[in-house]
């Protein structure tokens, strides 16, 4: 174990097209590892104890002055809270402006497969595969927010068109996030709306759950940009009074 992470409790692997979803308790961890090279893994941050908070991808960037996402970055809520902190990572880029599949992107690049006709051969979308998730806590379209692509680098050109860097994630690549609120984590295995290869993408991830260490003074994180220190006072402020608050 590093100096975040104090033990991993809980591992599973999820196949491609696959989607999932668990409420994080603050102060946990949660590694995900490309097994095969060239994952995407789509996310989503909703607060459990008040859904209409939710990760805000905007907010994200512009306060701390950023365009990808790597290890020191915090993931911010629209009320100004810290939901997690990327704590490790072996990419060093990570997107979340390019939103996430529907079907008709994967009919468009793959041909149109439904699970009633083509069982475990058919192929997911994104959008869907949030909806699925987003329903077992009573959620819907209406909820949805831009997410996170986990393992997807996006970059700009000249003209400002923006594409997707082809085998960016290798083989064991990770990134590992701390929880600094308890979280409705929602993701999906699903391929990256700008995916392009020629077969519908069949890349297995492992999802690790853990406990992390309590956050020093001079966590990385922390101290990263100086937006983080309100971002984790917010927190704070927050969880006031609560049992384990931080004073």
């Amino acid at each position: 174990m590093n100096e975040v992470i104090r033990s991993i409790d809980y591992c599973t692997e999820l196949p491609p097209g696959a989607h999932w979803s668990l409420r994080v308790r603050r102060g946990s961890v949660l590694r995900i590892t490309d097994l095969q090279g060239d994952a995407s893994v789509g996310m989503l941050f909703y607060n459990p104890e008040n859904l209409l908070e939710r990760y805000n991808a905007p907010d994200t960037l512009k306060c701390q002055h950023t365009f990808k996402l790597t290890r020191g970055h915090c993931l911010y809520s629209d009320m100004g809270r810290i939901f997690a902190s990327i704590v490790e990572d072996s990419l060093g880029w990570h997107e979340t402006v390019s939103g996430t599949s529907h079907a008709s992107h994967i009919e468009a690049q793959w041909q149109a497969r439904d699970y009633q006709r083509d069982r475990n051969d058919w192929k997911q979308n994104g959008y869907d595969a949030f909806l699925v998730e987003l329903a077992k806590y009573g959620l819907g379209e209406a909820d949805l927010a831009a997410n996170l692509n986990w393992f997807s680098k996006v970059e700009v050109d000249a003209q400002g068109n923006l594409a997707l860097s082809e085998g960016h994630s290798q083989r064991g690549d990770l990134v590992c996030l701390r929880f600094e609120m308890d979280t409705l984590v929602v993701l999906h295995t699903c391929p990256h709306p700008m995916a392009r290869s020629q077969a519908y993408p069949a890349t297995r991830i492992k999802v690790e759950l853990g406990t992390a260490n309590a956050v020093q003074e001079d966590d990385f994180c922390k101290n990263f940009r100086p937006e983080n220190q309100r971002g984790f006072e917010n927190n704070r402020l927050y969880y006031l009074g609560t049992e384990g608050a931080i004073c």
